[in-house]
């Protein structure tokens, strides 16, 4: 008896058809590829468009993502392929849906940081996060700097240059602090101002 193909493996295209969609949407790597323009694109008719994508899906050689710019329309993109941030929104982002549960922990270690040094500088917060371990990907200094400027339009903590005060920063090095007499944590009705979903 001879062995069948393994079902992990991933099947060819069969038909011209998708053969044509299936390279019209590798045409277009990491920014992915709609069905509209898929149609536009390969002036092929939309049942066979759709009968060739449903093929292509089954057989796992293209993936359907999700565009967090476009959430209504689908799009695709061959199966070996990460999608860009364009269109995944990055790390902040699963499956299309911004992570506020990673994003409140990341407010809370940084806030954690400032409240122990009295006064800290985005260095200092982006080396004690990444230290933290609680972050699975390598998190930026710009990620984390957009998270203190989140917490610093909400009220939490506040940006101040140093002038003089704290001997191991240098003057005039931006900082960040908890605003004095400050509860812990944001006051009640500001915890999602300045944020967009």
């Amino acid at each position: 008896m001879v062995p069948g193909p393994s079902s992990t493996k991933r099947k060819r295209p069969e038909s011209d058809s998708e053969r044509v969609i299936l390279s019209s949407i590798r045409s277009k790597k990491d920014m992915g590829i709609w069905t509209r323009d898929i149609k536009l694109e390969t002036k092929l008719p939309d049942n066979v468009v759709n009968k060739s994508l449903k093929s292509l899906l089954g057989k796992r050689l293209i993936k359907e993502v999700v565009n967090i710019q476009k959430r209504g329309k689908k799009h695709y993109m061959a199966a070996e392929i990460e999608a860009c941030k364009e269109i995944s929104g990055g790390d902040w982002y699963v499956n299309g849906v911004l992570d506020k549960g990673l994003i409140h922990v990341v407010e809370q270690l940084c806030l954690r940081c400032i409240r122990l040094h009295m006064v800290s500088t985005l260095d200092r917060v982006h080396k004690e996060v990444k230290k933290s371990r609680v972050v699975k990907f390598d998190i930026s200094s710009q990620q984390v700097g957009e998270i203190l400027n989140l917490m610093v339009l909400d009220n939490v903590i506040i940006e101040v240059k140093r002038l003089g005060d704290y001997d191991s920063i240098p003057v005039g090095t931006t900082c960040y602090r908890v605003p004095t007499g400050a509860a812990r944590g944001p006051t009640k009705g500001t915890e999602n101002r300045g944020r967009r979903d």
